[in-house]
């Protein structure tokens, strides 16, 4: 379901259910480390609000090792494109920053963001990295829709970034 447009060169989630290799371009991001999704929500929707800046999809989670599995570490919201808005921090909550182009291996799917489908995600990107023979340089939660999207449609990817070409793998 289609809410709000993919920032500049932005590729499209999926496929679902299988793990991809992604170029993500360069992109500019307000981030917060704001405990709770629904906290950083609502504390990055006031920052575009405040600033004039659009709405974006996806909203990016990035993620750290929890438990047996991850968990938030930092909400971003994804400007349109490097061009809009300045980077640096606004207020004690919010930085707005530019992150560089990426690859990443990515696992798509459609339905809610619960511990069953994120270890799903999770099994399928570690199986190809051990594959490849790599580590991630860490993972990130991509949500692609609002509130009103019913949890059974909603679209999500999670994301092994890769390690830059010629660095340790």
């Amino acid at each position: 379901m289609d809410e709000a447009p993919l920032p500049k060169g932005w590729p499209t989630p999926g496929p679902y259910d299988a793990v991809v290799e992604k170029k993500l371009p360069a992109y500019r991001a307000a981030f917060t480390t704001r405990a709770g999704q629904n906290g950083a929500f609502w504390t990055l929707f006031r920052h575009i609000q405040r600033h004039n800046i659009p709405m974006t999809a996806p909203v990016e989670m990035a993620m750290e090792p929890a438990d047996d599995l991850l968990r938030q570490a930092s909400m971003a919201f994804l400007y349109q494109d490097t061009d809009v808005g300045t980077t640096g921090p606004d207020g004690e909550t919010v930085e707005v920053r530019d992150v560089p182009a990426a690859q990443a291996l990515t696992y798509a799917w459609q339905g809610p963001d619960n511990r069953e489908n994120l270890r799903n995600a999770k099994e399928a990107l570690d199986a190809e990295l051990q594959r490849r023979g790599i580590k991630a340089g860490g993972f990130r939660l991509l949500g692609y829709n609002g509130p009103s999207t019913p949890r059974a449609k909603k679209t999500w990817e999670l994301q092994a970034l890769l390690p830059e070409p010629g660095k340790a793998r």
